[in-house]
């Protein structure tokens, strides 16, 4: 092993075993899905229940009304990985020309007009219905007894909720009844209640069972189908639709009707794909398509694969600029090439495009943005803002900010919000990786009667002309949710992902680079200090770049910084444990043990496992 020796002490142990293990950003979800596989559940009944615990207990990082993207292999075909595709799309409605016309310049971060397609209730019920084992009313137990009974209170939640009590207030009063009873901010610990939620989740399972002397649905799959039904053509999108197209505040501070639709609602459904893979050094890496960001990191694998092992390190400095420098270059074309668009993806992960991407890293920090040439194709160069206010909020500075949900971490170190992430495998084998973000409770009003929100993924679209990710109804907007699979030999050996918006893909790196190359255990890959470049567009409103920028955790040393800095990077220290929110699992396919990792920043997530 040539890199950095990790160091002895981590969080926690990675966990070893043989039975089942289970990794989530929140400890009720992560005991929820182990509690799934100690009853005789499989891996993909105990995502599908942690999935749900966390509408509940994480709120602030995702919901029902907004989107997920897993990636899994089965007991049957450990070899062959398959994305889970919940991203909605654009409603019918969300033109470039209504936006334009409603006097805005960039899809806003917050309120209905950033609200694609829920996608990730269909298609955790689609998974379910395919390859869990359990009915949808056991499934659901966990997140109704949670929602209906109460469960303590992030501390995180409760700062989410007084950064956005004025807009509440002011502007949201549904979203003030529900998170902030009898008008106050909930404090840490506090038993919350979401008693609406419950409800619906009853609802879906009620429309598999008997109703006015008609007979229960045959099977298993088709009960789970019905309640998907339910959620796509039933009471939950008359509900959502009838509300929304009342004009609200949004995120440009100024109001807007939904154009959401029952049509739109009823004509999505969840679908599985083909991932895209890459070799890295004897293993196979698996992500979403181009309609994601997951051929970023894939991108990056190609561009470092070139380099000796000594450039990879991301504990040195000559390995962290190295890694930036890469990053930079992947996300530029990124932002240059992916969408739900017809993308020469080919191209862009070819031995040959690598090699001259890798050529352009100097020993010095750059500070352009550098999208490569791609034969036939004229790479989209986005807006470079270094600050964006619309002309409603001038004025106003970081108040602005108020109700825009992902969570980036911003240049200064700061974050606003996050994603979650669920990973779990199973005795059998089956494996899975998953990322359940959007419809956080500053994403839009809470809808009556549901008690959740949609989400804002459409803040990911531009409204410029050729844009691959330009707003397009029908069109996936460009997700940040980017789950990982790695695979060896034929078989699935490590469900990894991340929340972190931008960030994902280049934390997930990390953990790849240390665990595949420098023999890092998991849960000292997950510890280990954490860097990322901000000298690309942001994902989310108001879509902002520093160029040269980088943040890392002060524990990457002194002189490890002070050498960055030599090299020209903007570095801002975000202390000593703030970045990164990995997870993991882990399975040797020739003895069957294994392992677990999850994040302690934050003291949020955990993994468990026997």
């Amino acid at each position: 092993m040539t890199f950095t020796t990790p160091d002895s002490f981590t969080s926690r142990p990675t966990l070893h075993g043989t039975f089942g293990m289970s990794a989530s950003t929140h400890w009720l979800a992560t005991a929820s899905a182990q509690a799934v596989l100690e009853r005789g559940g499989n891996a993909f009944d105990a995502a599908t229940a942690a999935a749900f615990v966390l509408h509940v207990v994480e709120p602030h990082l995702n919901g029902p009304g907004g989107d997920m993207t897993g990636i899994f292999t089965t007991a049957e075909h450990p070899g062959r990985p398959v994305v889970l595709m919940g991203q909605g799309p654009a409603p019918a409605g969300a033109t470039r020309e209504h936006y334009l016309a409603e006097g805005l310049e960039l899809v806003p971060g917050s309120g209905a007009l950033a609200a694609a397609v829920p996608g990730a209730v269909d298609a955790w019920l689609m998974l379910l219905r395919d390859h869990g084992t359990w009915e949808l009313e056991a499934v659901l137990e966990y997140a109704i007894g949670y929602a209906r009974d109460g469960h303590p209170v992030l501390g995180r939640v409760c700062t989410t909720i007084a950064s956005v009590a004025d807009l509440f207030t002011e502007h949201w009063p549904t979203s003030a009844q529900q998170w902030m009873p009898g008008g106050k901010i909930p404090v840490a610990g506090e038993i919350m209640r979401n008693e609406a939620y419950a409800a619906v989740l009853e609802l879906l399972i009620a429309a598999g069972a008997p109703a006015n002397g008609a007979e229960v649905p045959d099977s298993r799959e088709s009960r789970i189908e019905a309640a998907r039904r339910e959620w796509r053509e039933g009471h939950p999108a008359r509900r959502a639709v009838e509300f929304l197209s009342t004009p609200h505040r949004h995120s440009s501070g100024t109001d807007h009707a939904g154009v959401m639709t029952e049509a739109d609602f009823a004509a999505f459904q969840a679908s599985y794909e083909e991932p895209l893979t890459l070799e890295f050094r004897g293993y196979t890496i698996a992500k979403t398509g181009p309609w994601g960001q997951g051929p970023a990191l894939l991108q990056m694998l190609a561009i470092l694969d070139g380099f000796d092992d000594e450039r990879l390190d991301p504990s040195t400095a000559l390995g962290a600029h190295t890694i930036l420098e890469a990053q930079k270059l992947a996300i530029a074309d990124r932002e240059a090439y992916y969408g739900d668009a017809d993308v020469d993806i080919a191209y862009l992960l070819s031995e040959e495009y690598a090699a001259q991407r890798r050529a352009l890293i100097t020993d010095r920090a750059s500070m352009e943005f550098r999208p490569g040439s791609v034969p036939g194709r004229t790479p989209f160069c986005p807006p470079l803002r270094a600050e964006y206010l619309p002309p409603a909020l001038g004025g106003r500075g970081d108040a602005a900010l108020a109700g825009v949900g992902e969570p980036t971490v911003r240049a200064n170190g700061e974050t606003r919000g996050d994603t979650c992430h669920i990973d779990v495998v199973d005795r059998w084998g089956n494996m899975i990786s998953a990322t359940p973000s959007g419809g956080w409770l500053q994403s839009s009003p809470t809808i009556p009667g549901l008690g959740f929100c949609l989400g804002s993924r459409l803040q990911m679209t531009w409204l410029e002309e050729g844009a691959p990710s330009a707003l397009e109804p029908g069109k996936r907007p460009r997700t940040t949710l980017t789950p990982t699979l790695v695979l060896k030999d034929g078989a699935a050996v490590t469900a990894v992902g991340s929340p972190g918006g931008d960030q994902q893909d280049q934390w997930q790196l990390l953990y790849l680079l240390r665990t595949l190359i420098g023999g890092y255990e998991p849960q000292q890959a997950v510890d280990a200090p954490a860097l990322h470049t901000t000298s690309i567009p942001g994902s989310f409103w108001p879509r902002t770049w520093t160029p040269g920028g980088a943040v890392v955790e002060d524990r990457l040393g002194e002189d490890v910084i002070s050498e960055l800095e030599r090299r020209g990077h903007l570095v801002t220290r975000a202390g000593d444990w703030a970045l990164g929110r990995l997870s993991s699992v882990g399975r040797n396919p020739l003895n069957g043990t294994l392992t677990a990792s999850a994040n302690p920043r934050g003291a949020q997530g955990y993994a468990a496992g026997r």
